[in-house]
Parts: structure tokens; sequence; C-alpha cells
């Protein structure tokens, strides 16, 4: 009797095409609403304590937060949610991640432990089910997991020994787990003596991945108000407290604004374009909309996984410049605070930029023309500390602002595939 074949008997795979082939589900949404709280955490994490290592701690918790979402996009964009097995199995997922989340706070104290295991848990469940469940279908794709599998494991053993070792030892090691992860990702995961199947040959729907980090952006945008808000109720009422909290919603919109008036379309044009390439060099065959044998695996990877972490860390670090100008609007401007409120804004558009160069090899010019005036906003709170933060945050307020403006008006400058065949 032949011994039983690994794997899911049952395709648990997205549809080849229809509306459920890109489409982005509710339980996917569901499933981001615990990193809403996450970001929460990791706001109040970095305003209450502002020290070089702090800042560290808050780098690697960032870094950590969004591999462990963005890989489960990478999941869903393969198999269909709306299948019971994946469902459920998201979950799952989001219950270990909501685990992950109420540990953030006191990662690097008493919760270490927890945080890691979850973490830890989470990523290597969800990467072997993405092995069992492809097995079968897609040998590729199952492979390719299987090495991210590895990758994930080596990583694991610094998760868990940064959180047993002295409290001395916790930050180089959790910096060498993440290390790992990322350096796995820009390396294809390659193994010694193992074939590779570089990111660029991935199957991949562009389109959905595209939704996925355009709908977290929604969501790390909403939690700085969320914050703000909090922070805000907890005020007596004053002019300082009410400009401060004008200041944090147009703040909000115009981080909004630069995102989704052209960066979010930039990406979603790319990877129709780099969707259409791959068409063409197959032949128009295999699953439509789901090739990638160059450009739309390196904008997924390069632009939506590594940029992204980038914006999403200048949206969270602005969050925590609006509360630290509610709680100390007429302080000056020492250099820890200073770092909070520009670090956010500046960021925010270097992500941006990093991200326009990705999908069409062109640097707007609106987030370039910011980041020198926040330059200056800089050299202004150097020259005159006095200024107060909620004068230095009310400045960063107006050069987002301008900066959306400008990125409305002027010409929209990008590298076309006509241009790029030329």
């Amino acid at each position: 009797m032949p011994a039983p074949r690994f794997g899911l008997v049952s395709d648990l795979r997205r549809p080849e095409s229809g509306e459920r082939a890109e489409r982005v589900t509710f339980v996917e949404l569901f499933f981001d609403l615990v990193f809403v709280f996450a970001l929460t955490q990791l706001s109040k994490l970095i305003a209450d304590d502002q020290s070089v290592t702090a800042a560290l701690e808050s780098i690697v918790l960032i870094l950590a937060l969004w591999w462990s979402w963005v890989s489960t996009s990478w999941v869903t964009n393969w198999l269909d949610p709306e299948r019971l097995a994946v469902r459920l199995a998201l979950i799952g997922f989001g219950l270990l991640a909501f685990v992950a989340a109420v540990s953030v706070s006191a990662s690097f104290t008493d919760r270490a432990l927890a945080f890691a295991v979850a973490y830890v848990v989470l990523q290597l469940i969800r990467t072997l089910f993405m092995v069992v469940a492809t097995w079968r279908h897609d040998r590729d794709v199952a492979l390719s997991f299987a090495r991210v599998l590895v990758w994930t494991a080596f990583a694991a053993v610094f998760w868990i020994a940064g959180a047993l070792v002295p409290a001395d030892w916790q930050l180089a090691f959790w910096i060498c787990a993440v290390a790992i992860e990322y350096g796995g990702g820009a390396l294809g995961f390659r193994l010694p003596g193992v074939r590779t199947s570089e990111v660029e040959s991935w199957e991949l729907s562009g389109a959905h991945l595209s939704e996925r980090a355009s709908l977290f952006i929604i969501i790390a945008i909403g939690e700085s108000l969320l914050v703000t808000g909090f922070a805000f109720v907890e005020l007596e009422t004053s002019v300082a407290a009410v400009v401060g909290m004008l200041s944090a919603f147009v703040s909000a919109v115009a981080l909004w604004w630069l995102y989704f008036h052209r960066t979010e379309a930039a990406g979603r044009r790319a990877v129709e374009a780099a969707e259409e390439e791959a068409d063409r060099a197959d032949g128009d065959e295999g699953r439509p909309g789901r090739r990638g044998p160059g450009r739309l695996g390196r904008i997924a990877r390069d632009g939506y996984s590594y940029a992204h972490v980038v914006i999403v860390a200048g949206i969270v670090l602005v969050s925590v410049g609006d509360k630290e100008i509610l709680d100390r609007p007429a302080d000056a401007v020492e250099l820890a605070g200073g770092v909070v409120i520009l670090g956010g804004p500046v960021l925010y558009l270097l992500g941006l930029s990093l991200f326009r160069f990705v999908v069409d090899r062109a640097v707007p010019l609106a987030p370039v023309i910011g980041l020198a005036m926040l330059a200056g906003c800089a050299v202004a709170a150097f020259l005159v500390p006095q200024l107060g933060e909620l004068v230095l945050g009310c400045l960063c307020t107006l050069v987002l602002v301008l900066a959306a403006i400008a990125d409305t008006v002027l010409p929209d400058r990008r590298v076309t595939a006509e241009r790029r065949q030329a």
C-alpha cells in the first residue's frame, strides 16, 4: 500500500479568475484589526521612553509587527480566504498576533517571552500551513515557503533566546532575529545546495498586494488619530490643546493625501504594467494576473514589503509627535522631543520617495520638497529652542500640507513603460 502523499488534498489557492482572484476579503480586514491595537501600544511605548535604547527597541518592534502582517498578506495572496480552512487559519493567526500585540508595551521587560513565543509561533505555523496547503498543487511555491520556514526557524532561535537571556542582551538578540528575517527576504531565502526560485518568478496577484498595503496605511493613519484623540480627551480644554488637536487632524489628512492622491495610483499602475509584461512573456498562459517573472516580484518585495515599513513607521512616529505636542505644548524643544516631532514626517516622506523609486524609478518632487522644508524646521528648532513644541509641530503640519499641495499641482514625474523600453 503506497504511503499517503504529503499535503492537503483540497486546493485552497485563489481562483484563477473572477472577483475572488484578487479581492481583499473581510476576514483579512478582521485580521488587520489586531494591528490597530498593536500600533497604539507601540506608540505608547515610544511616547513613554524616548531614550536611544528605547528607540532601537521600537525599531525592532515595528519591523517585527510589519513583517508578521506583510508575511500573512503574502500567504493570502496565494490562498483563498473564502475557503473555510484558510478563514479559520487566519482567525488563529489573528489570535497569536493579538497575544503579541498585548505584550508589546512590556516586550522588553516582563512580557518578553510572551511576545517572542506568540510571534515565533505565528511565523512558523503560518509558513508551515502554506507549505502543507500548496505542496500538492503548486510545488514551486511550496518549496519556496519551505525555505522561508528554515529561515524563520533560524530567526526563531534568536527571538526565544533573546527573551531568556539577561535583559542587557535581549535587544542584541532581537536585532539579529529581525536582520535574519529581512535579510532572508532580500536574499530570496537562499539555502546552500538548494535550488532557489527567485522572487521575480513567483506567481503573484499584484492588485491584491497593492490593495492590502493601501488598507494598512488607512489603519495606521486611523491609529494616529486614536492616539491623538485619547491624549486630547484627558486634557483640560485650552487654546494650546485645541490647536494641537486640529494640527494633528490636518497632519493626518495630509498623510492620507500624499499617499492616496498619487503614490497609491503609481503603485497600482506599476503593478498593472508589470502584469501585462508578464502576460506577454508567458504568451498569455498560466494563471491570469498572477505571473511575476520580472518587475512584479521586485515591486511586491521591495516596494510593498520593504519600502512600506518606512511609511508605516513614519505614521506611527507622527502620532507620537502629536501626543508629545499635546502633553507639552509650551515646552522648549529638546533633542528627544524634536526628533520625535520631526522624525515622523521625515520617515513618511522618505518612505514615499523610496516606494516611488522602486515602482517607477523616479523620485517624486513633492516629498523631496517636503524633506528640504523639514530640514529648515530642524535648523530653526536648533537655533531657537524656545520655539516651543506646539509651534514646531504646527510647522511640520504646514510642511506636510505644502507637500500635499505640491503633489497635487506639480507634474507627476514618473518613468513610463514606454520610456523604460526606449
